[in-house]
């Protein structure tokens, strides 16, 4: 266990902290270069239509102007980070009010936006398509006629249809499963879509060469995924674009894509020079990625006694105008939404639609925080229909280790019964409570995606460490566990390591950092890469003292032999062997974890009858997971996850009217602050289970995916209301209580 380490265990501030809070740290937006101009985008201001006409004349004869691309310089071209359905800039057709239209390249954003204002447009306006349930009806206008030709398609689609993916997950015979049920529950769960609200919007620069290749800088987590997809995209060799690191400012799972990379590769190409674009936040809302709208069908089937026999449940999700934002073009979450509960017969389908509104993209846990919200909150209502305590019913149909998961998954190590009691326990579940006030419930079981990185070490001449990957810490510490790993193996302080981020070129591909799988993947390869560098620094040992690598210790930065009372420090071994010492590991596995840590939360609300007003008195966050390497920054995770959560649950939503985003600035879309946070509490058990180094597992999705439907449960214990859409507002309350007088 981690108590044994000097480091590993130990709480660690950020290694990268002072270059953040100095402000030396760079990032996208502070990449300066001779001769550069501003990008500027036009977007178009309707849900749908034709683009009859553009006469960019009067704005290409603006003084300062070095630069203007339409549609008709990139025809035919399309991006996408598997799903290649989005085109650079808008193609003889608009799909949503924000879509790129033309971009400008000039000495300064103000004449940029100058000659923005001058660019003519003329379209033909089509009929929108915003509900996602019309959408996918017979008869309904093709929002992408030439889908299925479209490549990166999961699977293919025998004619062109706006519902443009469709899968399923399950065991069993549902039908079966129905007809032997006693009791049948159905209700429909909905979520809106959300924004994850970093502080540093989309930005980028691009540097193209003569000859087409370019340097760039760019907020995406995943730089060979994005080199991948523009190279893709513009027709070009990968290898010709090199993506330079740079500090992400927030990511939350809205960091992964290509965003406006392509189109600014084309105006710096036809500028001849560098060019900058950073969105404003109004863009961000319009035009970023966001969490996907969903509706939600579940239909359960119980036996009298509380056993779960049938479980069905249906997901549309709102995928927006293109499927492009997304790494697998579908979401996985809806394949784990059947919660931690043995149920024989399951049937889970995902419908991914397409409408004129705005695309959407991942989010923190992609599909589960909807899943959950409707399956957990079913779990409460079911057992209402029963009778039947909520915690009961719960515990009657918990998975066990072993046991088959509701798609068919067997999975070893599961503690959802311990986790359960011990949020029951915290969080004082069971003791009186006042009029008004009401607990809910809610759990989660998370097995974590594997990926491909590499890790160096190099041990210099002067007792240095350097760690050296392509990894990028999309803000979730992944730079500081990675050198407490080489710490605690190479038996130095934190104080002698220095991490430094490779650029596409001189670093190996990888898979990057998202799905919580950075310590697993990175953090591997920075175990096996430390395991290397001990071995080669006992080599050089034992030859420098004339003897053999096993009676050589390590301590302090220095290679000892008891017997000989004889030392030599890692800056003496790096001169003996006539140069640094290095070596590297690479870490390869994409398997599915059959280990699932587990989240259970409980929310106590107070609900105001008069007003419908929720007002979160405590909450109580237990967490089941394999060994911890910083407590720190896994208290931060938990927490941070849990005000994600609390935000969709209570107050965020992007408000779209017509197709239009109408929640375009941080005044009017509402995301939780120090003022939100409630009396919170928080309990771990450590055990050494998991597939990261020292055993260890994720953290970073969890706390945010039971959330919504813990507040849900509260308030209809509260109140006794059910309320099946997020966000769970007073007016929605309200209005249950009273009608809609």
């Amino acid at each position: 266990m981690a108590s044994s380490k000097q480091v590993v265990g130990n709480p660690t501030p950020r290694v990268e902290g002072e270059l953040k809070v100095s402000g030396k740290a760079v990032y996208a937006v502070d990449v300066t270069l001779p001769g550069m101009c501003w990008g500027k985008l036009l977007r178009s201001p309707i849900a749908y239509g034709k683009i009859k006409r553009i006469d960019t004349s009067k704005a290409t004869a603006l003084p300062g102007v070095h630069g203007i691309v339409t549609g008709e310089d990139c025809t035919g071209l399309k991006i996408g980070r598997r799903l290649y359905d989005m085109p650079i800039l808008a193609d003889g057709v608009v799909r949503f009010i924000g879509e790129k239209v033309a971009a400008v390249a000039a000495d300064t954003e103000l004449i940029a936006e100058e000659a923005l204002n001058l660019i003519e447009v003329e379209y033909e306006e089509l009929d929108p398509v915003l509900d996602p349930v019309e959408a996918m009806k017979p008869g309904a206008p093709l929002l992408h006629p030439d889908v299925a030709g479209y490549k990166g398609l999961p699977r293919p689609l025998k004619e062109p249809t706006n519902d443009f993916i469709y899968v399923t997950w399950g065991k069993g015979d549902i039908e079966a499963g129905f007809r032997q049920a006693d009791v049948i529950v159905e209700n429909t769960f909905t979520t809106p879509s959300v924004h994850q609200s970093y502080i540093e919007p989309h930005s980028c620069v691009v540097n193209t060469a003569p000859d087409g290749s370019a340097e760039f800088w760019s907020c995406s987590k995943v730089p060979y995924g994005v080199r991948e997809q523009v190279a893709n995209a513009l027709r070009l060799p990968q290898e010709t674009l090199v993506f330079k690191p740079c500090f992400i400012g927030g990511d939350f799972g809205g960091k992964g894509d290509f965003m406006d990379l392509a189109v600014v590769y084309l105006m710096s190409k036809k500028a001849g020079r560098p060019v900058k674009l950073v969105m404003d936040y109004e863009e961000e809302f319009m035009a970023g990625n966001p969490r996907h709208a969903s509706i939600i069908h579940v239909k359960s089937g119980v036996k009298k006694d509380g056993t779960l026999v049938a479980h069905h449940m249906n997901f549309i999700f709102d995928s927006g105008a293109y499927g492009a934002f997304k790494p697998n073009a579908l979401l996985n979450g809806p394949h784990l939404s059947a919660g931690p509960y043995n149920i024989p017969h399951v049937f889970i389908e995902e419908h991914m639609v397409y409408t004129n509104k705005i695309p959407c993209g991942h989010m923190r846990s992609p599909g589960d925080p909807q899943g959950f919200f409707a399956n957990e909150s079913q779990m409460d209502l079911i057992a209402k229909k029963l009778g039947m305590d909520p915690i009961k019913f719960r515990q009657k149909n918990l998975m066990h280790d072993g046991d088959i998961d509701p798609v068919g998954e067997e999975i070893g190590y599961i503690k959802t019964e311990e986790t359960l009691k011990q949020a029951l326990e915290e969080s004082g579940y069971n003791k009186a409570k006042p009029k008004n006030v009401g607990r809910g419930v809610a759990l989660v079981q998370w097995t974590t995606n594997g990926g491909i990185g590499t890790v160096e070490i190099r041990l210099d001449e002067h007792g240095g460490v350097t760690i050296a990957s392509a990894m990028l810490d999309q803000g979730s510490g992944t730079y500081t566990v990675l050198s407490e790993i080489v710490a605690e193996e190479l038996k130095i302080p934190l104080s002698r390591i220095k991490v430094q981020t490779l650029d596409t070129q001189q670093g190996t591909k990888d898979t990057g950092v998202g799905g919580s799988r950075a310590t697993r993947v990175y953090g591997n390869a920075g175990y096996q890469a430390a395991i290397k560098a001990v071995a080669e620094i006992k080599k050089v040992a034992a030859e420098q003292m004339g003897t053999t690598p096993d009676q050589i210790t390590l301590a302090e930065g220095a290679a000892l032999h008891a017997k000989m009372e004889r030392r030599l420090t890692y800056a003496d071994l790096a001169k003996a062997n006539g140069g640094p010492i290095v070596v590297e590991a690479s870490y390869n596995d994409n398997s599915k974890v059959h280990d699932a840590s587990t989240c259970v939360q409980v929310a106590e609300v107070e609900v105001d009858r008069e007003t419908g007003q929720v007002q979160l008195r405590k909450f109580t966050s237990t967490h089941n997971t394999g060994t911890v390497l910083n407590p720190l920054m896994h208290q931060g995770q938990i927490e941070g996850g849990t005000m994600t959560g609390i935000g969709y649950a209570l107050m965020e939503e992007l408000i779209i009217n017509d197709g239009k985003v109408a929640t375009t600035h941080f005044g009017e879309y509402k995301i939780p602050t120090i003022k939100d946070v409630p009396p919170f509490k928080s309990a771990v058990t450590q055990r050494p289970k998991g597939a990261g180094p020292y055993d260890s597992m994720a953290i970073g999705e969890t706390a945010n995916i039971p959330t919504g439907a813990a507040i849900a449960n509260a308030v209809e214990d509260a109140c006794g209301v059910r309320i099946k859409s997020l966000p769970i507002t007073a007016e929605k309350v309200y209005q249950a209580l009273h009608g809609a007088k």
